[in-house]
């Protein structure tokens, strides 16, 4: 059985993560995890590519050395920050009422409400992903995906969340990885992932808000019947608090940091005989400079705190899904705040819900790497977790060019988009088309296609469901004959060094993207590398 690895890069306002996974059949052992702070990120969005490009390849260059491998693709999440979610509908007439609905109508659906979306601003947006929420025919409404399948109808409609982001933040992604002649093999949008990560089948059955608290950015994720339902961000995190800590107290940004970590905590009044302790500042000479109690540190953290989750609150109030009923199992709250002692216990005391810590789920083994259990580092097992089923991703080969996926046509289907507001908009009734496939180009490259983002719909349910079929048996062998004849071809002769990168994926993605919204799905599980 092959062995394979799976390298994920976890881009933080305040750390970036590096993690590799070695895979044996179902066997998945995180064997490296490393945290390094990070430089040139802002709000979880790279606003330097040249200081994160620096970071990122001395990280990758370290992971390298000590596991004695070569990452030549990796796996990558998104910006949590400057997303919105907007609701569409796609509908299609079918022309046998009489017969079953088959995957591949429900899978064309999904397509089509991504091609045909209407971005406001296409030239700076991107589609991150989208999520099904209910399917309905003419007898039957709001319908889960898997219920809906096998039903009869003339009509199929389909209720969607279509999150959208920054294409700079997307593109400036693709620059740091293409200056250091790296793949990226996929991209994620985290929320739905770190969800599969941290919580459990019931808890997205029930009604579940996951908090993620990171340095610059704070998310809540509203969870459902196991769907994703709601999603926001606010620019507030770890980093605010210990912005606070520096101004207070007169201290350099890094002292704040470490004494938060060290000594921060929420709700001062439950310190105890800890509260009054104090924490002494020398220099390098052993003099002292400054003193400060524990208690006031706790102050200052909990003010800020409550900020972040009183507006947290607000997004959970203005979801809809705020009632017990509906979030039956409370709140879980992750990432690197999660970790501040107290955390848990405050946020149940503001909002009156259920509070528990969300760490990852023990998945796999993380032997030797006990850091990949925090609750900082749930978004990259998320990300290790959704991409283990692609048997074709192996992060130490060269990025292949993938097979093409096009959308089963049903004959005679006719599709209509309208975007979920009071009045929907009228749009002429056209036949579904797929795009052909461009002819791939002769150097590595990037050639996708629109559907419905794996990672975010991942979190539905434990089997994490895909919009592309998994790779046939005759797939994987034509892939290990392809694999045999290139390891039995003689060694070509060694190439005269060049002073410039060579790996050329970002002007071949620039020359094949198309203008259609689903096409620029380069950062999605769709076709990939």
């Amino acid at each position: 059985m092959e062995e394979r690895h799976i390298a994920s890069v976890d881009l933080g306002t305040s750390k970036l993560a590096v993690c590799v996974a070695r895979i044996m059949g179902q066997d998945v052992q995180v064997i490296y995890y490393r945290e390094t702070p990070s430089q040139g990120i802002r709000y979880s969005y790279v606003n330097n590519p040249g200081k994160v490009e620096g970071v990122l390849r001395e990280a990758l260059t370290q992971a390298q050395q000590e596991l004695k491998i070569k990452i030549q693709q990796v796996i990558v999440g998104l910006p949590r920050y400057y997303v919105r979610q907007e609701s569409a509908s796609a509908s299609m007439v079918r022309t046998d009422a009489d017969s079953q609905i088959e995957e591949s109508e429900v899978k064309t659906l999904k397509s089509m409400a991504l091609e045909e979306y209407p971005l406001s601003d296409s030239k700076n947006e991107v589609i991150y992903g989208a999520v099904a929420q209910s399917f309905s025919t003419e007898d039957s409404l709001n319908e889960l995906e898997n219920e809906i399948v096998g039903m009869t109808a003339e009509k199929l409609e389909g209720n969607f969340k279509v999150f959208i982001g920054s294409r700079r933040h997307s593109i400036n992604i693709d620059n740091v990885f293409n200056s250091m002649g790296i793949a990226i093999a996929k991209k994620y949008f985290t929320p739905g992932i770190t969800a599969r990560a941290v919580l459990k089948e019931e808890q997205m059955e029930n009604g579940v808000a996951l908090i993620d608290i990171g340095a610059g950015v704070s998310s809540v994720t509203i969870f459902k019947g196991k769907i994703m339902r709601y999603y926001a961000a606010i620019p507030f995190g770890g980093n605010s608090i210990t912005r606070d800590i520096k101004t207070e107290c007169n201290f350099s940004f890094d002292l704040a940091e470490n004494i938060k970590r060290a000594y921060g905590a929420c709700m001062p009044s439950k310190l105890s005989a800890m509260g009054e302790k104090s924490i002494q500042i020398v220099d390098e000479n052993d003099e002292p400079t400054a003193q400060v109690t524990v208690k006031y540190i706790s102050e200052i953290i909990s003010a800020r705190m409550k900020e972040i989750i009183e507006a947290l609150l607000y997004h959970i109030q203005a979801s809809g899904y705020a009632s017990e009923d509906l979030l039956r199992a409370g709140v879980v709250v992750t990432g690197g705040g999660a970790e501040i002692v107290n955390c848990a216990n405050y946020i149940k005391d503001l909002s009156g819900y259920s509070v528990k810590i969300g760490y990852p789920r023990r998945f796999f083994s993380c032997e030797g790497c006990p850091e990949a259990g925090e609750a900082s580092a749930a978004t990259s097992m998320g990300m290790i977790m959704a991409a283990k089923g692609d048997k074709m991703l192996n992060c130490v080969n060269e990025a292949p060019a993938r097979r093409y996926w096009t959308a089963p046509k049903p004959s005679g289907i006719n599709s209509r988009l309208a975007v979920a507001e009071n009045q929907p908009a009228e749009v002429p009734e056209t036949d579904v088309t797929v795009n052909e496939p461009a002819e791939a180009p002769s150097e590595t490259a990037v050639v996708t296609e629109p559907a419905i983002e794996e990672a975010v719909i991942a979190a539905q349910d434990e089997g994490g469901s895909t919009v592309f079929d998994e790779p046939t048996e005759e797939e994987l062998k034509e892939y290990e004959k392809r694999k045999g004849e290139k390891g039995n071809k003689p060694p070509k002769p060694p190439r005269k060094p060049r002073t410039r990168p060579t790996f050329t994926w970002f002007k071949h993605i620039q020359s094949t993207i198309s203008k259609a919204a689903g096409d620029i799905f380069d950062d999605m599980e769709n076709e990939d590398i």
